[in-house]
């Protein structure tokens, strides 16, 4: 490996233990904080599926949030260095999770659907392109072993006269 390590270091809390422990699958909560020195508290559990609590996030979320904000973060970089100049940047990420028949399971895929808007004069090919050098670049689509795809919108503002 070359070039720099990277640590990070998150603290989880679990915050379900209603009074019984584990005695049952009913018995506790999947509560949880995540947290890291100098941030706010990220209240978790899982999905309510698996019995968790829908008002707090799921790692599931935390996921597809992960891969939607690191494509993000890359492209308005790329755009940046590239002369395009966004002025808006907004994603409906969806992630698709296959559960198994043992309770296990694993994702097949996410999709993230970024609508972009740039300013009048931009170019919009070179802008709608950026994206899948935003995807070659990000750390997070880089880690996980499923497909990460993108089917992105590119807008121009109108000129202002």
């Amino acid at each position: 490996m070359s070039g720099h390590e990277h640590r990070y270091t998150v603290a989880l809390k679990w915050t379900g233990n209603t009074g019984a422990g584990t005695a049952s699958y009913r018995a506790y909560e999947r509560a949880h904080e995540l947290s890291v020195e100098g941030k706010p508290v990220i209240p978790g559990s899982s999905d309510p599926a698996f019995r968790g609590d829908p008002k707090r996030w799921n790692p599931e979320e935390l996921l597809v949030a992960s891969l939607s904000a690191c494509h993000k973060l890359w492209y308005l970089h790329l755009c940046s260095a590239a002369g395009v100049v966004v002025t808006d940047y907004v994603d409906a990420a969806e992630g698709v999770m296959a559960e198994e028949a043992d309770g296990g399971g694993h994702f097949t895929r996410v999709v993230l659907r970024p609508r972009v808007t740039i300013a009048a004069g931009c170019d919009r090919e070179k802008a709608h392109a950026l994206h899948h050098e935003a995807h070659a670049k990000c750390f997070i689509a880089n880690s996980v072993n499923f497909p990460v795809t993108h089917e992105p919108t590119t807008l121009v503002e109108t000129a202002r006269t």
